[in-house]
C-alpha cells in the first residue's frame, strides 16, 4: 500500500518518464541553437557553455557531499541548468561570469530551497538577474559574428535608442549578423527546439504561444509613438522572447499546473515584458517579467482550481 501512496514534490509528471529523460529532451533541443551560436559567434561561446554546465555540476556534487544526500547530478537538471544560464550571456563574457553564475543558481536558488522541484523561480534565469545586477557592463557587452568579432547593440537596445526596425526581420528570424546573447538570435533554431520539446510531450504550446503572442501584439498596440504603431514581428522576433517563452517559462516547478493558469501566467509574463520594453528604462524585459510570474505561480493555482467531479453526500 505504501508503495502506491507515495507523496513527492513537484514536478509531477503523469507517465512513467524519469526525470533526466526530459531533461535530456530539453538539451536535445537546445542543441540547434547551441550549434548556432558557433556559427554566429565563433567556438568561444562552447567554451562559455562547457564553463557554466561544469561550474553547475561541480556546485550540485559539493552541496550532495556536504550535505550528506544522494548524488543528484545524474537527473541533468544542473546540465540544463548550465546550458540556459550560457545561452543568456553575451559571447564576450569573461569566464569568471559564469563560474559565479552556475554556483548561484545552484547553490542559491535550487539547492537552498530543498533542490529539484522546490526551486520558487527559474535558476538560470535568478543567476542572469543576478549577474546582470552585480556585472552590469560585462553582461551588455555585445559582439557581432565570428571569431573576430565586433561590438554592437541588440536589436532591441537599438530600437530603443529611436532607431526605427534596426535588423531586417529575415535576419532577426534566423539569427544572421545580430547581436545578443549566446543562445537568444535566432527564433528560427529555437522554434526547432519547441516544436521537438511539444511532440515530445516534454512541454504544451500554451505558455510558449501565449506569452509569444502577448509579447507581439503588445508591441504593436503600444510604442513611445503612439497606439498601433509598431511591428509585431519585430517585437517577438528580436530579444529573447523565444528563449523565455519556450524554455524558460515553461519550467515545470515554476509554472502553474493547469492549462488555465498556464495562460495567464504568460499573460501576465507577456504583458510585463511588452511594459518593460516600452516604458521601462531597460530594452529586454524576459529576465524580469518571467521571474515575477515565477513568483505568481502559487497564487495562480490557488485561484485556478479544477472543477471537482462530484463530493461526498451524507445519507440522513
Amino acid at each position: 500500500m505504501s508503495d502506491n501512496l507515495t507523496v513527492s514534490y513537484a514536478p509531477h509528471i503523469r507517465k512513467e518518464r524519469y526525470i533526466s529523460t526530459t531533461m535530456r529532451d530539453v538539451l536535445i533541443a537546445l542543441m540547434p541553437a547551441l550549434i548556432g551560436s558557433v556559427y554566429f559567434f565563433g567556438f568561444r561561446t562552447l567554451i562559455v557553455t562547457a564553463i557554466s554546465v561544469a561550474a553547475c555540476i561541480i556546485a550540485e556534487y559539493t552541496w550532495d557531499k556536504l550535505c550528506k544526500k544522494p548524488n543528484t547530478t545524474k537527473d541533468l537538471s544542473c546540465v540544463v541548468t548550465g546550458v540556459l544560464l550560457a545561452m543568456c550571456l553575451p559571447p564576450a563574457v569573461p569566464y569568471y561570469i559564469p563560474v559565479i553564475g552556475g554556483i548561484f543558481a545552484i547553490i542559491i536558488v535550487k539547492c537552498f530551497y530543498g533542490g529539484l522541484g522546490q526551486n520558487v523561480v527559474n535558476p538560470a534565469l535568478a543567476a542572469r538577474a543576478f549577474l546582470l545586477a552585480c556585472w552590469p557592463v560585462a553582461m551588455t557587452t555585445w559582439t557581432i559574428k565570428g571569431p573576430e568579432a565586433i561590438s554592437g547593440a541588440t536589436p532591441l537596445a537599438a530600437f530603443k535608442a529611436g532607431i526605427v526596425n534596426p535588423a531586417p526581420h529575415l535576419d532577426l528570424f534566423l539569427g544572421t549578423n545580430i547581436a545578443g546573447s549566446i543562445g537568444e538570435v535566432s527564433a528560427l533554431l529555437l522554434l526547432i527546439g519547441g516544436i521537438y520539446l511539444v511532440i515530445r510531450k516534454v512541454i504544451t504550446p500554451v505558455i510558449p504561444l501565449t506569452y509569444i503572442i502577448t509579447v507581439g501584439v503588445f508591441g504593436f498596440v503600444f510604442t513611445k509613438s503612439g497606439l498601433f504603431k509598431g511591428d509585431f514581428l519585430y517585437s517577438i522576433l528580436a530579444g529573447g522572447t523565444f528563449l523565455g517563452g519556450i524554455f524558460m517559462a515553461t519550467d515545470y516547478t515554476t509554472s502553474p499546473l493547469t492549462a488555465k493558469g498556464q495562460f495567464i501566467y504568460a499573460l501576465g509574463a507577456g504583458i510585463i515584458t511588452g511594459v518593460i520594453r516600452v516604458y521601462g528604462g531597460y530594452p529586454e524585459g524576459v529576465t524580469y517579467a518571467i521571474l515575477i510570474m515565477n513568483i505568481a505561480t502559487p497564487l495562480i493555482d490557488k485561484v485556478v482550481v479544477p472543477k471537482k467531479f462530484g463530493k461526498a453526500v451524507t445519507v440522513k
